[in-house]
């Protein structure tokens, strides 16, 4: 494989949940060398309880806060380096660690590195060509929101998309998961390259002010330009569009199988007639139009559904993509691991973990694009708690031994939490009665191959 893109590129990462701790592990693939900063006090909330999601065959082993199925998909191909940074000590070693490094990546708010004299300002007196970036939820500087704490769970109400999410008549709703994450994340990775370049070519670093809150507005911009052109307000939909009718999720053969279906025009509108077999319908005057097809919506829905609902959800996309008409199944976490086309792209990978893990091999996401047609490799499984914190410190910093023995000493360092997160005791039979997962395959290494 040529040379990637990052490598012999460095970035600190002290930053927690899932935008900045993707955005880092997607630049591992790419080649970069980054070093995830947690506290002993202070570990990263995916490594247990709500936002750590499953363990290996639902066992925790004997340190489940590095086993954690969210900790390991988003810091994969990472060092760990554990520093409490509540403390002098802790804050030296982070800027000596920055003094070598060309990108630091952090999610505090507003007030703690500034608090900590460890802002942008300070910083590039250290490192003067540093590249950073501060994930808040409203940004740095003066605005009134500015110092709050925030996640893309509340922001989505926030930045309006709550507002315009939901079914008609009732109340506002919230997407799934927190997706303004992820659009932070690609527009950190997106700055992060341009700061690069620009460094390449003027030597300067830049800062990366990153406000979710922001981000999220974007996804809801036509909605703001209707009202500032036409003070013009929209309404809850659910399922439907706009313009585009019929529109919806279709239930297909099986339990809870759907198949979402779009049509834009008379042009998929005739190909969606025939298709179903119901050529009559292209004539009928109540469908003959948009606006018509708008206003008769219910009666198309029924249509639609008695033609789906003895066939496979897959089949239903495949007659209807290849006749021109916009159609895509609904995919659980099965058919998402089972599907050949994410295979096929190197989207889902296999990742060997240590011999003395007892994990063997696992599936995780890749990068989301291909440079060519040769896929990126993940560089291996997510580190253990401060398994890196010797080579990093004696190696890389020149520490001398005796000074790390006493930054061991003092707690400054470690490999295990101060308070190990709960593990959740429930059986994976439990999940399902309680409504935490539809179903469980017990036979799921054999389906994915490892």
């Amino acid at each position: 494989m040529n040379r990637l893109p990052l490598e012999g590129v460095r970035a600190v990462e002290s930053s927690y949940v899932y935008a900045m701790p993707l955005a880092a592990s997607l630049l591992t693939d790419l080649g970069a060398e980054v070093i995830k900063v947690e506290g002993l006090s202070r570990i990263d909330t995916t490594r247990g309880g709500f936002y750590g999601g499953a363990t290996p065959d639902n066992v925790p082993g004997p340190d489940p806060w590095n086993r954690t199925s969210t900790y390991q998909q988003l810091n994969r191909g990472k060092k760990s380096l554990v520093l409490d940074l509540r403390r002098d000590e802790g804050r030296r070693v982070l800027k000596d660690l920055i003094k070598v490094s060309d990108i630091y990546i952090e999610n505090f708010t507003p007030r703690v590195l500034r608090g900590w004299g460890m802002d942008y300002p300070n910083l590039v007196k250290i490192k003067p060509d540093l590249i950073m970036v501060s994930n808040t939820g409203y940004g740095h500087g003066e605005g009134p929101y500015s110092q709050w704490p925030a996640q893309a769970t509340t922001m989505e109400a926030t930045h309006g998309h709550c507002y315009v999410t939901g079914y008609r008549g009732g109340v506002p709703s919230k997407v799934g998961q927190s997706f303004v994450d992820f659009l932070s994340c690609w527009a950190a990775l997106y700055t992060i390259a341009l700061a690069l370049r620009h460094r390449r070519r003027t030597g300067k670093g830049q800062w990366i002010d990153l406000s979710m809150y922001q981000m999220g507005a974007y996804w809801v911009s036509d909605y703001v330009l209707d009202w500032i052109a036409n003070r013009r307000l929209p309404e809850r939909i659910g399922d439907r569009h706009p313009w585009r009718a019929p529109q919806g999720c279709y239930p297909c053969a099986g339990t809870d199988q759907w198949c979402a279906i779009s049509v834009g025009g008379d042009g998929e509108w005739s190909a969606l007639c025939r298709v179903m077999g119901r050529p009559d319908l292209v004539d009928d005057s109540r469908f003959a139009t948009g606006p018509g097809r708008l206003e008769h919506h219910d009666a198309l829905d029924q249509i639609i559904s008695e033609w789906t609902k003895g066939l496979d959800k897959l089949k239903v996309m495949e007659l209807l993509q290849a006749a021109g008409v916009p159609a895509g199944p609904v995919f659980d976490a099965r058919d998402v691991n089972a599907n050949p086309h994410s295979w096929a792209r190197g989207f889902l990978q296999k990742v060997a973990f240590p011999e003395e893990w007892h994990m063997g091999k696992r599936v995780f996401m890749g990068l989301p694009w291909r440079f060519g047609q040769e896929p990126f490799q993940i560089v291996g499984p997510a580190p253990g708690l401060g398994q890196d914190n010797h080579t990093i410190l004696r190696q890389l910093l020149g520490y001398p031994e005796a000074e790390v023995r006493g930054l061991e000493e003092e707690r400054i360092i470690g490999t295990v939490p101060a308070e190990p997160p709960a593990v959740p005791k429930l059986t994976l039979e439990d999940e399902v009665r309680l409504g935490r997962l539809a179903y469980y395959d017990s036979d799921y290494k054999e389906r994915l191959g490892i």
